[in-house]
């Protein structure tokens, strides 16, 4: 079997699972959208990108770590499998004792000083705390899933995770109103305790189903032994702390935006256009989808292929179809908009409280598909070029590119925010993820260099923005426009790439 063809395949089985449960969440965007008002998703939007700064920190960039250790310990790697669970418990346990002792500052810290939202945001973070702390345990043990080649039960639980927080919402944010409305078994009870349209409901569900997965993954957490090596784990951190560095500030890249549309815009819109600018991002996650299957399969896949003496233009293959598969996706989001839109926050025109027909405020956030999704794509241009400092065990690098696109982040979302709110970090997030890429290439053609068809994968992206820019903005998001030029793309690149694909996924 080619290498191209076993990546595919590994891509196929760990990343489906991905797009399964970011698919099962993107039901869910709507749902919200119709069942909270814009300023509680908006609530839920700035919290999460907190979450996801943590999530970094907890995981402590061993999750990386684990897969080159494995590599380069093939004769032990209990002990690698020892080190990286301990380094995270013992993250998990400073950062649970300091948010203990900080927990009425952090909670002001959030709220940006807005008194009537302390109540709520001190049970948000609590539910928060029980999600950060259980999903920082199941780091390891699902990069273990992964690299022992268990597939269908990594599958599983993490479907199971979606499924329950689905559930969960569904049940306290659509049954229970209905059971109280309706005066069935039970409404009396629910009566004395229920707050509708609370998007405290929404974080209850996280932190149900995180705990649940913790309990699935019980069999391989009883796998850790006693044996510790504080020698290769010294030689870890060296390895690590970068990454950790790197991933806050591509978290950063990624969230940060949200965060400070709260902070920079007046009390009294900021919520709501936090929760605009999430709601329409989600468009954008289509992307993204891709982007983290790529990387669950490549991740492992990269160091697996690293001692092959074909292994750079093996690299060099996987990019030029990453490019063509992510432009062409491009495309087709953007020719689609409008249906997309529809579906997750409801028609352009909808009917107020008093029966009155008004603008959708969500459709005035659409502008920020198309920068964000190139954003997307620079970004997972970003994530196939990082194997050369992570091959070369020079993360050092990733430190510094990731921090450069952090530093463009914070700064110019600062800058412009105020007077352009959201579109301002739309454009900022497309700036810092083409920065990051650019970089990486250069820095790695200088310290690993590999032989990507530069030339090539620049056509196709100089392509698919061209014909984004013609149906989003010359052909107003006409659906069949967009189509047409999608389908002409899409045959125009099997045309020229079918033969080369052909002779990859059909080789023996």
């Amino acid at each position: 079997m080619s290498t191209a063809k076993k990546f595919a395949g590994q891509t196929a089985i760990y990343g489906l699972t991905t797009i399964i449960s970011r698919m099962i969440g993107f039901v869910m965007t709507p749902f919200y959208a119709r069942v909270l008002p814009a300023t509680a998703n908006g609530v839920f939007t700035v919290v999460y990108s907190y979450a996801a700064i943590i999530n970094a920190v907890l995981a402590f960039g061993m999750e990386t770590t684990f897969f080159r250790y494995l590599q380069k310990r093939e004769d032990d790697k209990q002990i690698v499998y020892n080190n990286t669970f301990g380094a995270v418990i013992a993250m998990s346990v400073v950062f649970l004792t300091f948010a203990t002792l900080f927990f009425d500052e952090l909670v002001r810290a959030m709220t940006a000083g807005v008194e009537s939202d302390i109540v709520n945001y001190k049970f948000y973070f609590k539910c928060l705390l029980v999600i950060l702390i259980a999903d920082a345990i199941c780091v390891i043990p699902f990069a273990k899933l992964r690299a022992d080649g268990r597939p269908m039960k990594y599958s599983v639980i993490k479907c199971l995770n979606i499924g329950i927080v689905v559930l969960c919402n569904v049940f306290f944010l659509f049954v229970i109103p209905r059971i109280i409305a309706h005066q069935w078994i039970g409404a009396d009870w629910f009566k004395d305790w229920y707050t509708p349209m609370w998007v405290g409901y929404a974080f209850l569900s996280n932190a149900i189903a995180s705990v649940f997965t913790v309990l699935l993954l019980l069999p391989e957490i009883l796998k850790i032994t006693i044996r510790f090596d504080n020698k290769l784990f010294k030689e870890m951190f060296l390895y690590s702390w970068p990454v950790l560095i790197a991933n806050i500030s591509f978290i950063i890249n990624e969230t940060l935006d949200k965060a400070m549309l709260k902070q920079l815009l007046p009390p009294g819109i900021s919520d709501q256009q936090a929760g605009v600018y999430g709601m329409c991002a989600k468009i954008a996650l289509f992307l993204s989808i891709f982007v983290q299957a790529f990387r669950l399969g490549a991740e492992p896949f990269f160091f697996s292929q690293a001692k092959n003496k074909n292994a750079g233009d093996t690299y060099s293959r996987i990019m030029t179809y990453f490019v063509i598969m992510i432009s062409v996706i491009c495309v087709g989001l953007v020719a689609n908009i409008d249906i997309l839109a529809t579906i997750i926050v409801d028609k352009e025109m909808i009917r107020n409280k008093a029966g009155v027909m008004v603008a959708n405020p969500y459709w005035a956030g659409l502008g920020v598909v198309p920068p964000l999704l190139f954003g997307y794509l620079s970004l997972g241009i970003y994530m196939n070029l990082s194997v050369w400092y992570k091959l070369s065990d020079q993360t050092k690098y990733g430190l510094y590119i990731s921090g450069i696109g952090a530093v463009l982040t914070v700064v110019l979302n600062y800058i412009f925010i105020p007077e352009y709110s959201y579109m301002a970090s739309a454009y900022v997030s497309l700036l810092a993820y083409s920065t990051m890429m650019i970089l990486s290439y250069i820095w790695g053609q200088k310290n690993y260099p590999i032989p990507y068809n530069v030339k090539t994968n620049l056509a196709y992206i100089v392509t698919s923005i061209i014909l984004v820019i013609l149906s989003f903005y010359v052909f107003d998001r006409n659906i069949f426009v967009g189509n047409a030029l999608l389908i002409l793309f899409a045959g125009g690149t099997l045309w020229l790439e079918g033969k080369q694909l052909k002779a990859i996924f059909l080789k023996r």
